[in-house]
C-alpha cells in the first residue's frame, strides 16, 4: 500500500512519488532509539523516524509485533499524509512520537478493514 504511493502536496498541487528504499536502525546510524525509514519522493530521499517505545507499546497493548513491513507501511502513511496535508516538500527527516505511530497504525488498520469490505461486499 504504502511502499510505492502517490499523493498530491497541499501546497504545490503537484503530484509526487514516494518509494520505499531503506529500513535502518538509529541506533547505529545517528545514536537514536528509532528505526530511520527512507523513502524517494520524487528522487529526493526523505527519512521518517519511528520511535523504538512505539514497538514496546504496541506490543504491550495488543500482544502484536510491529514487523518491518508494518513499519515501512506505518511511515509511508504518515509520510503521504503529511504531504497532503501541507507539513510538505522540502524536509528530509521526520519523526513521530509514540502516539503518532500508533495513531498510524490504527489508521492503516481502518483503511485495510476498509478495502476488505469493498472487495468482499463487490463480489456479492
Amino acid at each position: 500500500m504504502y511502499e510505492d504511493f502517490h499523493a498530491v502536496d497541499r501546497w504545490t498541487k503537484k503530484r509526487v512519488h514516494g518509494i520505499y528504499q531503506a529500513l535502518i536502525v538509529a541506533i547505529a546510524t545517528r545514536h537514536a532509539d528509532a528505526v530511520d525509514i527512507k523513502f524517494l519522493v520524487d528522487g529526493h530521499p526523505v527519512w521518517v523516524a519511528l520511535p523504538h517505545p512505539a514497538w514496546v507499546e504496541y506490543q504491550y497493548r495488543t500482544g502484536k509485533v510491529i514487523t518491518d513491513p508494518l513499519a515501512v507501511e506505518i511511515a509511508g502513511h504518515y509520510l503521504k499524509t503529511a504531504l497532503e496535508s501541507g507539513e510538505g516538500l522540502g524536509r528530509e527527516m521526520y519523526s513521530l512520537t509514540v502516539a503518532e505511530t500508533l495513531r498510524h497504525i490504527e489508521e492503516l488498520k481502518l483503511e485495510i478493514e476498509s478495502q476488505a469490505i469493498a472487495t468482499n461486499g463487490s463480489g456479492s
